[in-house]
């Protein structure tokens, strides 16, 4: 059998785009440039983690283990577009400050061009806290002006008063059109906090979907094996009351 074919016919206006484009390589070049889209950046390689913490009085407030990715789009000056990119926040460069109050916790960590704002809030009523709250300030030289992006309408990383909230999965948290962090490798207890260490983890739920896939496999291959068990066994059962003497 032959393969088939269907003629198509061009629309006048393709037909004169092609005539140009054959004609003109230069108008070719121009078409391909502004019909292209943009690539979107690779990510860099996983942040490090750094540890930061709040005091008052002297005493851990709240406490912080992350790494952090800045996922922004901002006007290049060199490039008269927008661009989008992923900048790893450098722990050994930056500093953290904040406050606590009974009710709200922040942290502000800040570099020599960023200031990043996290804002807790807890609830004495459902004995809950949650992260309500990320602001980014950011300067770089290719900036035509600096981006600021705040949201304060959040309901991200709830977790139980006196617990801290993990998560080793990537969290992508959207803030705004412009700005979205994500966090690896994360602990954060933003209340309540006993000394300098942690309180018990309460995991994300992507570390528990991440932990059941290998159990989910193994009770799979569990269930495999003695289907295949019962199978011989039953196999020979038969076998042997087929030699039965008459």
């Amino acid at each position: 059998m032959k393969p088939h074919t269907r003629n198509l016919s061009l629309p006048s206006g393709l037909t004169v785009l092609l005539l140009a484009v054959t004609l003109c390589p230069s108008f070719s070049s121009d078409v391909l440039s502004t019909t292209s889209a943009p690539t979107p950046p690779e990510p860099p390689s996983i942040p490090e983690t750094g540890s930061y913490n709040v005091t008052n009085n002297g005493t851990a407030c709240l406490l912080a283990s992350m790494g952090l990715q800045l996922n922004i789009t901002y006007t290049s000056r060199s490039q008269g577009k927008a661009v989008q990119v992923i900048i790893n926040l450098q722990p050994n460069m930056t500093n953290a400050t904040g406050s606590c109050e009974p009710d709200t916790a922040t942290i502000k960590l800040i570099n020599e061009n960023t200031n990043l704002t996290f804002l807790f809030h807890s609830n004495s009523s459902t004995n809950k806290y949650y992260l309500g709250g990320l602001s980014l300030s950011i300067a770089l030289p290719d900036m035509t002006q600096p981006l600021v992006v705040s949201n304060t309408s959040l309901d991200y990383l709830q977790g139980t008063l006196g617990y801290s909230y993990m998560c080793h999965q990537e969290l992508i948290l959207p803030v705004g059109e412009k700005f979205s962090l994500n966090t690896f490798h994360l602990r954060v207890q933003p209340f309540n906090v006993s000394g300098q260490e942690f309180g018990a983890a309460e995991e994300c739920q992507l570390d528990k979907d991440d932990m059941l896939i290998p159990i989910a496999v193994g009770a799979a291959l569990a269930g495999l094996v003695l289907v295949v068990l019962l199978a011989y066994l039953i196999g020979r059962k038969r076998s042997h009351a087929g030699y039965q003497t008459i």
